[in-house]
């Protein structure tokens, strides 16, 4: 018999609804944008538009001003802009009706299918283009503005991944940079911008190790896209995080549980090491390659004795099988940047966003990646709690920017209902040099319709068996 362990501590209703309206109010906005793309598009073109909706379902409320009924559906869940002669999609709507004949919507001058097969490219291409637009600005915004930074006034460097340049250059974990680049006492964004800076150089390092000052050299990696170095390739994990790794939950059966740890310890070193956040951790256990690892562990105030534990491989990702607590921020200060460099970083910023999705994107059509790896509506409704609850700024514009580009690329892609997949259709129309049938393109929309709802389970029950509530199945 199975039964489901619940800690009531793990559900906080006040969090849950916190996460829900963020969710809602992020999606609202960015949903919003797309349409909007569509909509203006829509308008230079003289398409009809019939309706401009925030949310699905039965209207609750708006106005009507020329032909457009602008309104607030019941479901919160997106929205939608309804232009004359889109007959497939129509069916498709939440209590739709049956659009008039495919050769009377052809020959209304303010139909869609009655304005030439560019322009409606022109309008599908619009809503995807406004997220990106919408995520440069919000970018450009934050970083002119706000652009909020860790105030780590000294650079201790927590881990150096064996075989990179700063080991060859013989830095260790727990150096304390003294001096970069002929800059004294960095503080973490000036070390960040003197290695953007000396890109694929090799620069003159000085770091303090107990009681001796080491002078060396270490050879940048660079430059990352042409935009700056990337430190983690060059070997370097700086200390963010203060405190220790705490465990929150256990996922059960894996080498975490079995070695014996439990929710509320904190992980004070693994073989010797004081990591303090998964991404260095995770660098040294893919080294590992699987080999045990010895945890000193303090639980209730008391130091353990040694506990040893098994990494296991999960989508070519060492892991331990616990999730971590709540991490005690570095304190933040705010260092607005002039405007040109604003617009540079959210240019570099939604660029390697994108080219993050499309390697994602390529992976799982390639099976080189799991769906696993994909999240859905209740994994962002997650992240964007955190966000909400988080005092930085950077999580959530970066968050909000990076969920719209996401949306962005997905509609682009050359599937039915998404708009790349009217554009896709119009392409085939344009070499066919007619029309394909209005009942073969609702067949193809409603398989479609059909995969992704399937899609959309699959990472949903994804989504629900990653809560920690779900993460105690116990035999």
């Amino acid at each position: 018999m199975f039964g489901i362990h619940i800690d009531p501590h793990q559900f906080d209703l006040r969090a849950t609804i916190i996460a829900l309206i963020s969710f809602l109010v992020l999606i609202g906005v960015i949903v919003v944008a797309h349409e909007l793309g569509h909509f203006i598009v829509a308008k230079l073109c003289k398409v009809r538009v019939e309706a401009f909706s925030f949310g699905f379902g039965p209207r609750l409320f708006g106005f009507k001003r020329g032909e457009t009924d602008y309104k607030v559906c019941l479901l919160p869940l997106g929205g939608y802009v309804k232009m004359t002669g889109e007959a497939a999609e129509q069916n498709l709507q939440v209590g739709g009706d049956q659009p008039p004949p495919e050769s009377e919507l052809a020959s209304d001058p303010g139909s869609l299918l009655a304005r030439p097969r560019w322009q409606q490219m022109l309008i599908g291409v619009a809503g995807p283009a406004a997220n990106f637009v919408l995520a440069f600005v919000l970018m450009v915004f934050y970083f002119a503005f706000i652009n909020q930074i860790p105030d780590i006034r000294t650079v201790n460097l927590e881990w150096i991944k064996p075989g990179s340049p700063a080991a060859l250059a013989g830095l260790r974990p727990g150096d304390q940079v003294s001096s970069f680049a002929g800059v004294a006492n960095p503080d973490w964004q000036t070390f960040h911008d003197l290695a953007d800076h000396h890109a694929g150089q090799t620069v003159p390092i000085a770091v303090k190790r107990g009681d001796q000052s080491i002078q060396t050299a270490v050879q940048l990696k660079g430059p990352l896209g042409g935009d700056g170095t990337d430190l983690e390739e060059t070997g370097i994990f700086e200390e963010i995080f203060p405190d220790p790794i705490v465990i929150a939950n256990l996922l059960s059966g894996a080498p975490a549980e079995q070695a014996g740890l439990q929710s509320g310890d904190q992980i004070l070193a693994f073989d010797g090491h004081a990591f303090h956040s998964f991404v260095p951790l995770f660098d040294y256990l893919a080294d590992g390659k699987g080999a045990p690892i010895a945890l000193t562990v303090r639980r209730n105030g008391a130091v353990l004795p040694p506990i040893v534990v098994k990494p296991y491989e999960v989508d070519s990702t060492w892991r331990l099988g616990f999730t971590r607590g709540p991490m005690k921020e570095p304190p933040l200060r705010f260092q607005p940047m002039p405007i040109g460099r604003a617009v540079a970083s959210s240019a570099d910023f939604c660029k390697d966003s994108s080219l993050m999705i499309v390697d994602l994107l390529k992976k799982l059509f390639t099976h080189q990646a799991s769906i696993k790896e994909v999240s859905g509506p209740i994994g962002i409704i997650q992240v964007a709690g955190d966000a909400a609850t988080s005092h930085s700024w950077d999580y959530v514009f970066k968050l909000s920017a990076a969920i719209s580009i996401n949306l962005g690329i997905v509609n682009l892609l050359p599937f039915p209902i998404l708009d790349g997949g009217m554009i896709l259709f119009l392409l085939i129309e344009s070499v066919l040099r007619r029309a394909i049938n209005i009942k073969v393109k609702e067949i193809i929309y409603q398989a479609a319709f059909l995969m992704i709802l399937a899609f959309f389970l699959v990472v949903s029950f994804n989504d629900i068996a990653r809560l920690p509530i779900f993460m105690h199945f116990k035999p």
